[in-house]
């Protein structure tokens, strides 16, 4: 039984096999390029040799009908290359979908492509000299059957596969269809529904029949706004998704999110118009980032491309080596309070101070301020820091190690939160919450929301030394009168010269009654001054001084 090539569309994928097929009507088997047994009394029936000579009957069939054995008709006809069955096939699938429908009509043979049926077509019917009909008076050699037995064994080629149909589902760009150049939602869907049941009556008014003409413009306008929108679509090349998705992925993102911006420009320009102004755009983006990257290398003395690549690479490796020395820093401090905790649980058993933040030991004597001033680091601290430990209970280079991560941070962001202050620590909540005030109080810190005006109160001078029994004690009647201040400035500025002098290695000093720190990009200098510590001076006696750099 034949079985035509004219299938629904959705039903062919591309590998599949096309052109008129023949079964056999009872095993089914394909006797396409085989021998078949064809019925002359019951139409469209075919056998195999295997089925016929067993005789089946089928339905009406008759194993005493007539019959007539139909091979494959690979002899030439009209050119060496096309064998009798592809012209018939040809013409048969001309005759069906009509003349000039060559991409069906190669369906239908199977084994040919639709510009080989339409050359054929036009040289050996259409440019006959014979004409209407083809050449009958071509002769060919034997040969002809071997070479249409090899072509045939390879007609699987790419051009011989069968073209998708013109469905929305088979494209990149679901609901076009290329083969009517339509989209399932057009521009405007609606604008049919408008005229679809306009009539305009021989009765009509002058005025209705005006009305329906307005109506018509209107739509008429519609579709060439639809018309100019499709063109704009097919001529930018927009329904090759997957080009222009490969293509915008290959582009930095600064290059995308520009060309993103002048994409409103595309209506107002033709195609090549706006490549060419696309690609200036480009290039003038390209341009100002380089000359930005020169003036960058230059004011960091840079002066040759090689030391300028070195400086890329470099730069885009700190924020990684940033990130390595962050996690370094903590692990270290981490291992630096272990180790500490672990010295207090020693010590706790011989009574020696204990860090409190551990609630795992029995309550201790009262700490002994001997002990604070024989331990580490505590000839790097002042007489108030010394107190706040001997208050708190922590050893001084724990506290110099908190203070120096406090003081880091605040140098880095200016201002600090007492939530952060907890994340840099690991000892107690409450210790860490009396140091940060302790901090604010005397001003090496600046509290969240602290405005930057803020004085802290100025530290008290230290008591006067006692009076000898040869010079008496001056009493507050025969205390000089100090001089005034002068009014331009009320903090006298010590030069950087003298705070380099006297400044330690990131932690408190006191030197001639001055309390200073230095903390990188901070240097305070709180104290007291005398006429006999500055000879000279006009300086009054107890000036509280404060510099900043």
């Amino acid at each position: 039984m034949p079985e035509s090539s004219a299938m629904p569309a959705s039903g062919i994928q591309p590998g599949d096999e096309v052109g008129q097929k023949f079964h056999c009507d009872n095993c089914q088997a394909n006797v396409t390029d085989s021998v078949r047994i064809s019925c002359n009394e019951c139409p469209e029936f075919d056998l195999c040799t295997t089925c016929f000579s067993r005789g089946i009957e089928l339905g009406s069939h008759r194993n005493n009908h007539a019959y007539r054995v139909v091979t494959r008709h690979r002899f030439p006809i009209f050119t060496e290359d096309w064998s009798a069955d592809e012209e018939l096939l040809l013409i048969d699938g001309l005759r069906q979908f009509g003349m000039g429908n060559w991409k069906d009509a190669a369906e239908h043979v199977g084994t040919r492509s639709k510009e080989e049926c339409e050359q054929h077509y036009m040289e050996v019917y259409v440019g006959s000299d014979t004409w209407p009909l083809p050449d009958m008076n071509c002769t060919f050699e034997n040969k002809f059957a071997r070479v249409v037995d090899d072509r045939r064994g390879n007609h699987s080629t790419p051009n011989r596969l069968r073209v998708l149909s013109s469905q929305p589902s088979n494209h990149e760009i679901v609901g076009y269809m290329p083969g009517r150049l339509e989209f399932e939602m057009e521009h405007e869907n609606e604008a049919e529904q408008v005229v679809k049941d306009m009539v305009i009556h021989d009765d009509d008014s002058i005025e209705e029949v005006e009305l329906k003409q307005i109506v018509l413009r209107v739509y008429n306008s519609k579709l060439d706004r639809r018309l100019y929108r499709k063109r704009f679509i097919l001529d930018r090349g927009l329904l090759e998704y997957r080009k222009n998705q490969s293509i915008e992925k290959k582009r930095p993102k600064d290059e995308r999110d520009l060309l993103n911006k002048i994409k409103v420009f595309a209506r107002m320009q033709t195609r090549e118009d706006f490549d060419q102004f696309s690609t200036g755009i480009l290039n003038e983006h390209t341009l100002r980032q380089r000359i930005a990257q020169l003036q960058e290398w230059r004011r960091n003395g840079i002066t040759t491309i090689a030391d300028g690549s070195q400086y890329e690479v470099e730069k885009s490796q700190r924020p990684s080596r940033r990130a390595t020395t962050v996690r370094e820093s903590a692990h270290l401090l981490e291992r630096l309070h272990q180790t500490v905790s672990a010295r207090a649980a020693r010590d706790s058993a011989t009574g020696e101070l204990a860090l409190l933040g551990s609630q795992k030991h029995p309550p201790r004597k009262p700490t002994n301020p001997s002990d604070i001033e024989s331990a580490d680091g505590a000839e790097l601290l002042l007489d108030s820091e010394k107190e706040v430990c001997l208050q708190l209970r922590i050893f001084p280079r724990l506290y110099l190690t908190v203070k120096e991560a406090l003081l880091t941070e605040h140098a880095r962001t200016g201002t600090l939160k007492r939530k952060r202050v907890h994340d840099l620590s690991n000892i107690d909540s409450s210790k860490v919450s009396e140091l940060y005030d302790f901090f604010v109080k005397n001003g090496w810190i600046r509290a969240h929301g602290q405005p930057v005006s803020y004085m802290p109160p100025v530290v008290p001078p230290p008591p006067p030394p006692p009076a000898s029994a040869t010079a008496p004690a001056p009493t507050l009647a025969s205390a000089p009168a100090p001089a005034p201040a002068p009014a331009t400035s009320l903090l006298p500025i010590v030069p950087s010269s003298s705070a380099s002098s006297l400044s330690g290695n990131m932690h408190d000093r006191t030197t001639n009654g001055l309390q200073f720190k230095d903390n990188n990009a901070q240097t305070q200098f709180i104290g007291t001054s005398s006429s006999s510590r500055y000879p000279g001076s006009s300086m009054p006696p107890d000036t509280a001084i404060r510099t900043e750099y």
